[in-house]
């Protein structure tokens, strides 16, 4: 009998265990943390107790005496020391013309705190313990100034003002579509309705908190960076621009396992550009690691949009226009990220999977007293796609249309592909009312009647909540690059500038590498996290596989080409009389051969290597159906997700159970976002009322049952070679809409009509207690 092939067992389409997991179940993984290096030191932050503040001294004395402290360092410290502020332009400009605008965002607060938490002097001791007994001693004087955490307020008349260059708060503004097409198809409709939302301000909680820990190699004098992050080249070339006498040259940057990013560890951070500067300064090994309350106070948050959002439809339902109008929340300091998000990544998809050509979108980014927003799960998608979603379903109620009807009418067909919507973003393939039909089976759509009776029997409300959908993935960053390396010892390296953060994008790498390498997938070894060795983008926007696949496909089919002609050498034989199959060269129609491990043993530096790299021609479109069923105690207002069913195109399924994991996952994490999570701050004071996970509630497995999850894969992708689509925020983006239309319906059911969709999230048992009694937040805008 002929042996199996590797790739049947092992390659793409396959499901496989991980193969990061074996370490980490061990207790063998190596996140940042778990590195310690001789002398090393430890770093503790001295943070603002205001939300805005003067700083009219800092007082290290007392702090310097206590014993085994190194170092006290304030933001006039470091710029003194010719630090220089994170960030840049911003590429929309404010109202009046003007460039956008935002204050300075340096290591540690100069002159000015401008949030709760923000660090204001760092302390670096020999033991971490000496270093908060110092902390303590730091002595600041503050003048207190007026706070606003809301961004409306912020942009009221007398607001306290964050920036001089924007004593309105408005760091920039932008305008999408045409308002006067919009204005005259909203005069012509026969039908018109509007929802006012509240996308609140989320905390993205990976379970690994921010860590860094810098040291100067006394080899060669360059700054070696550990830090858990998803972007290390960002990280390395923003020290290299912030510090003096650095280069990128002189800046190494480590990444080993990541407890979780979700965004909130994309680029670089203050508190790492002080780390930096301090083992610098030292010369010695300076490790900070945060605690969690420091993450809820200073890393970025995610969301935080209001909006007033309208749809205008004709006679039949055809949707004609939208128009909407957002401001944005994005925090002490206008980053480019933070910025980006609400006023032109969000609106790429604002008119989702629908042939809405009419669009007027008004959105601005108001600066406030709050920690600085930034990419969260999703990263403006979510909030654009819950717009629309929330418009369809009001739609359908105004008309009594079936929800999932009045969608099929409006859904981009196949034979209008490719199709280039209103914000200039074009789609190159998609087939939605397929993937609403196979949903509506999934979730057994018309068997729902019978199934609210019978929670009525039981004095429960039953709501039922679709959301249809696309999202853009890859990061706009197209091009990635990966170097394979072909050991003697029987392992095939891939080394890319993709980031591994516990998505398992290692293993969906081997398994691309075992079907054209056709060895066993324990041969494959993926290094990620060095810039010494790869540079490029990192992950974001669900574009790992995307593009990093691709070029692992492209590499690994250029090093058995490479290898052929070292394989006709060993071999005395024509290049073209060789053949490769399952680690094994050979000429053809003859017995002689040679191993691919043994053929790298004979080159001069006992290697085979090649590079490969893969450029998408436009990011990719993955969509769904994402159908949820919720019940409602209406003694207590209490939320129960009782059915979860979803259809998804995510193109071709390279790890069929690492898909799910992220389409599952992320779901969990919009249904956090329904139900449970919301970061607050109070209003007078500006301090953070939510900072622990005894106030912040992450959703817990007993407010669903489980998913019902199932892979369209008849439409590949045509902007990569593999065909694959991003999945990693699919699941975040139609969990959201599909939870809480399901929760307006069951309010609606109980008599409330339109009244339902006044309710806000996130959708708490009290708040939805308070709507039964009609008890509503007021409107936002």
């Amino acid at each position: 009998m002929a042996a199996e092939v590797p790739s049947v067992r092992f390659g793409s389409g396959q499901t496989v265990r991980r193969i990061e997991d074996p370490a980490l179940l061990a207790g063998r993984g190596q996140f940042t943390d778990d590195v310690s290096l001789p002398g090393q030191t430890h770093l503790v932050f001295l943070r603002s107790p205001y939300a805005h503040a003067r700083i009219l001294s800092v007082d290290a004395g007392a702090a310097l005496e206590v014993p085994g402290v190194l170092a006290v360092f304030s933001g006039a410290d470091l710029v003194r020391a010719g630090v220089k502020p994170l960030g840049g332009p911003l590429p929309f400009p404010r109202p009046d013309g003007q460039p956008g605008a935002s204050a300075l965002r340096h290591g540690l607060a100069h002159e000015v705190v401008r949030h709760v938490g923000e660090a204001v002097a760092a302390v670096v001791a020999d033991s971490r313990d000496a270093a908060l007994e110092a902390c303590d001693a730091v002595m600041v004087d503050y003048e207190e100034l007026p706070s606003v955490v809301d961004a409306l307020s912020a942009m009221a008349p007398g607001a306290p003002a964050l920036c001089d260059a924007a004593p309105d708060n408005i760091a920039a503004e932008a305008r999408h579509g045409d308002e006067a097409a919009t204005a005259a198809a909203f005069a012509r409709a026969a039908h018109t309705v509007s929802v006012d939302i509240v996308n609140q301000r989320l905390a993205p909680s990976p379970i690994e908190p921010r860590v860094v820990l810098a040291d100067v190699d006394p080899a060669d004098g360059r700054l070696v960076v550990r830090i858990s992050n998803q972007m290390p080249t960002a990280v390395r070339d923003a020290i290299a621009d912030s510090i003096p006498g650095m280069s990128q040259e002189k800046v190494r940057v480590l990444v080993g396992d990541v407890g979780g990013g979700f965004g909130m560890k994309g680029g670089i951070y203050p508190e790492d550009l002080v780390v930096a500067h301090a083992a610098l300064t030292l010369k010695r090994p300076v490790k900070w690691c945060a605690q969690r309350l420091e993450d809820f106070l200073s890393a970025a948050h995610g969301r935080d949009v209001v909006s007033h959002a309208e749809l205008a439809l004709d006679a039949g339902g055809k949707a004609l226009a939208l128009r909407v109008r957002a401001i944005a929340n994005v925090g002490a300091y206008g980053t480019v990220t933070g910025v980006v998000i609400p006023l032109l990544v969000g609106p790429w998809v604002t008119t989702s999977i629908y042939d809405i050509r009419t669009i007027s979108l008004h959105l601005t980014a108001v600066m406030s007293n709050c920690s600085p927003v930034g990419a969260y799960r999703g990263a403006g998608r979510p909030e654009a796609i819950y717009i629309v979603e929330r418009l369809m379903d009001a739609a359908a109620r105004e008309m009594k249309l079936d929800p999932a009807e009045l969608r099929r009418r409006n859904m981009i067909r196949p034979e209008q592909m490719p199709y280039t919507n209103p914000m200039a973003q074009t789609y190159d393939c998609g087939e939605f009312e397929k993937m609403l039909d196979q949903g509506l089976t999934l979730a057994d759509w018309h068997g729902f009647g019978a199934r609210r009776e019978a929670s009525a029997r039981r004095g429960r409300l039953r709501g039922r909540g679709i959301a249809t959908f696309l999202e853009w993935t890859g990061g706009n960053a197209l091009t990635e690059q990966v170097t394979v390396n072909v050991l003697p010892e029987g392992i095939i390296e891939l080394t890319s500038a993709t980031q591994a953060m516990g998505q398992g994008i290692a293993t969906s790498y081997a398994q691309l590498a075992v079907d054209v390498f056709g060895v066993p997938i324990e041969c494959i070894r993926v290094l990620q996290g060095d810039t010494d060795r790869a540079n490029g983008f990192g992950s974001a926007g669900s574009r790992s596989l995307f593009t990093g696949g691709s070029a692992v496909h492209v590499a690994s089919e250029r090093t058995i080409e490479h290898a052929k002609s070292m394989a006709a050498d060993a071999l005395e034989a024509a290049p073209g009389d060789i053949e490769y199959r399952a680690g094994r060269f050979s000429v053809v129609g003859t017995d002689l051969g040679i191993g691919l491990f043994d053929l790298a043993a004979k080159q001069g530096d006992a290697r085979i290597r090649a590079d490969g790299s893969a450029t998408a021609g436009a990011p990719s479109w993955p969509n769904g159906c994402h159908v949820c069923e919720v019940e409602i105690d209406p003694a207590t207002g209490a939320v129960e997700i009782v059915a979860y069913a979803s259809v998804n195109d995510i193109g071709r399924v390279v790890s069929p159970a690492i898909v799910r994991g992220q389409i599952e996952g992320g779901a969990v994490q919009g249904i956090g976002q329904a139900l449970c999570e919301e970061v607050v701050y109070d209003r007078e004071s500006g301090q953070l009322l939510t900072a622990s996970f005894m106030d912040y509630a992450l959703p817990h497995v007993d407010v669903f049952t489980g998913f019902v999850t199932q892979f369209d894969t008849s439409v590949p992708c045509l902007t990569n070679t593999l065909g694959v689509k991003g999945v990693g925020e699919l699941g975040t983006i139609g969990a959201t809409p599909a939870v809480v239309n399901a929760v307006i319906d069951a309010l609606d059911s109980a008599g409330l009509g339109r009244d339902a969709e006044r309710v806000q999230m996130p959708l708490t048992a009290p708040r939805v207690w308070r709507a039964l009694a009609r008890d509503f937040d007021p409107a936002p805008l």
